[in-house]
């Protein structure tokens, strides 16, 4: 009979935590496109809207989304053609085009953001002390250079 060794508490503990984000995450985003529906819109393009707090250059917005610029283009497109978001110059640097959310654009996220906000109690249930330390956790685990 073979014995094994049972792994390091602490490496069962990352395992249940790895599971649990990748839970949370699948989640997240399975509300997020239900949401996002319900505004005519896909996963994808969501999430471009979401991201948009500033005006962004198409490149970023492909590198923060893990995508081919040419798929960003395509949303973005289709984006522009139903009035949510509009290319501008970039002021630093004229052969870059941002992408900046419209008045409608802006309300779009705001719908998606609350009613997502709705469909998580237990976030709802955490006071500011519990927010403020669950927002220092995530930013640890995935610091960031730069917030979009």
């Amino acid at each position: 009979m073979t014995r094994t060794t049972p792994p390091p508490a602490q490496a069962a503990d990352t395992v249940q935590i790895m599971d649990r984000l990748a839970r949370a995450a699948a989640d997240y985003y399975r509300n997020f496109a239900t949401v996002a529906a319900r505004q005519d819109l896909t996963l994808m393009q969501g999430k471009v809207l979401s991201l948009l707090r500033r005006p962004m250059p198409m490149r970023t917005l492909a590198g923060t989304l893990g995508c081919d610029a040419s798929n960003v283009t395509g949303i973005v497109d289709r984006l522009e053609a139903r009035g949510l978001v509009h290319r501008e110059p970039d002021p630093t640097d004229r052969r870059i085009k941002n992408v900046v959310l419209t008045e409608a654009g802006v309300a779009a996220v705001g719908s998606i953001r609350a009613e997502i906000a709705a469909g998580l109690p237990g976030l709802a249930r955490l006071d500011g002390a519990e927010r403020a330390a669950l927002l220092g956790l995530l930013d640890r685990v995935f610091p960031t250079t730069e917030s979009p």
